[in-house]
């Protein structure tokens, strides 16, 4: 029987035969790497720096598989979007061409559509709000709803909160984003947000948007600070204005052609890898974060805190509206009541 195909993965298929050649012997490479004797090995790409604390949290997923299984499965980890985009990487785990990736949730949202609420603005009081979320009941059904698209969640990384970016004015308050092309992820949910907010949504890859930004294709982007400065977007933006608008997580995923092929055992191994591996990235993302900020103000941006009620009123009606989506619907109830917990 046929899965059912969201937006993304049909689109993708549509192009296959324009990108067969490609994909074809990318697939055979990734093939010809996992035949190493008696140890099964399993690719995960993804899309950021060597210097980014998620890589390295990534890197520790690798080393805790390696020890959990005494060698008998290793994780070989391709970053800087070598594989290709986050959205590519997520197609090529649906055919089976790749094992793992990380993605922001934000992306995963075209695949499944449940993942849409982590994309809604000031839908968490703060991180002890979201974590509640995460480790309790809602995060474990997230994790497991994209299993109708070939994908399976294994963790949740924190990517702390996004904030807007500009490069010739603060954004102070939603009439500063008037006017202003912001960059945002291919998120059809964070476009929807940023036009209700008063900017002019432009979806653009990861690895394009230095210089989209140098050469103002956009006027601005909105991201967490550990990545504002690691892409180095600060030479070019010179204000970050920390309205926090959203607490999207990145979530490492496997592909389920990958994780059906697993033993039980194998798939303890991953699972009790990636749990290993998230306190160590919360606790390198909390120092990334705080040494972030330090970076880029000694580099002459000028850090912004502005009131963030008036960017969440501007998107209170976009909240009401998703209350009656029939899917999103139960989710964001269950996530407020896990935010009135004290």
């Amino acid at each position: 029987m046929s899965l059912p195909l969201p937006h993304g993965q049909a689109r993708f298929q549509r192009s296959l035969g324009a990108h067969s050649l490609a994909t074809g012997l990318l697939a055979a490479l990734l093939a010809s790497c996992t035949a190493d004797s008696d140890t099964l090995v399993l690719k995960l790409g993804h899309g950021l720096d060597t210097s980014h604390p998620v890589h390295h949290a990534l890197v520790e997923f690798a080393d805790e598989v390696a020890a959990r299984s005494a060698g008998g499965m290793r994780v070989d980890v391709y970053p800087a979007e070598q594989l290709g985009s986050e959205r590519e990487l997520l197609e090529l785990l649906q055919i089976g061409s790749l094992a793992l990736t990380k993605v922001s949730a934000s992306v995963l949202e075209s695949f499944a559509p449940a993942y849409q609420v982590f994309s809604l603005p000031y839908l968490f009081s703060g991180d002890d709000h979201l974590w509640r979320v995460l480790e309790g009941e809602v995060g474990r059904e997230l994790l497991v709803a994209a299993e109708p698209y070939r994908l399976r969640g294994l963790a949740y990384y924190d990517a702390g909160a996004r904030s807007f970016y500009t490069r010739s004015r603060p954004v102070l308050s939603p009439s500063d984003l008037g006017g202003l092309k912001i960059r945002t992820q291919e998120s059809a949910t964070m476009i929807r947000a940023v036009r209700e907010l008063g900017g002019s949504a432009t979806p653009i890859s990861w690895g394009e948007l230095y210089t989209a930004l140098q050469q103002g294709v956009v006027d601005g982007a909105e991201n967490n600070p550990p990545s504002f400065h690691l892409s180095r977007h600060y030479e070019v933006c010179r204000h970050y204005s920390l309205d926090e608008h959203t607490l999207v997580p990145d979530v490492l995923v496997i592909g389920t052609a990958t994780w059906e092929r697993l033993d039980g055992a194998q798939r303890r191994v991953l699972e009790e890898a990636a749990a290993a591996s998230v306190v160590v990235q919360r606790r390198l993302w909390s120092e990334a974060t705080e040494h972030a900020l330090r970076e880029v103000e000694l580099a002459g941006v000028q850090i912004h805190r502005p009131d963030k009620a008036p960017f969440a009123a501007r998107v209170a009606s976009l909240l009401e509206e998703y209350r009656s989506n029939p899917l999103l619907g139960p989710y964001l109830e269950r996530i407020a009541e896990a935010g009135a917990i004290p």
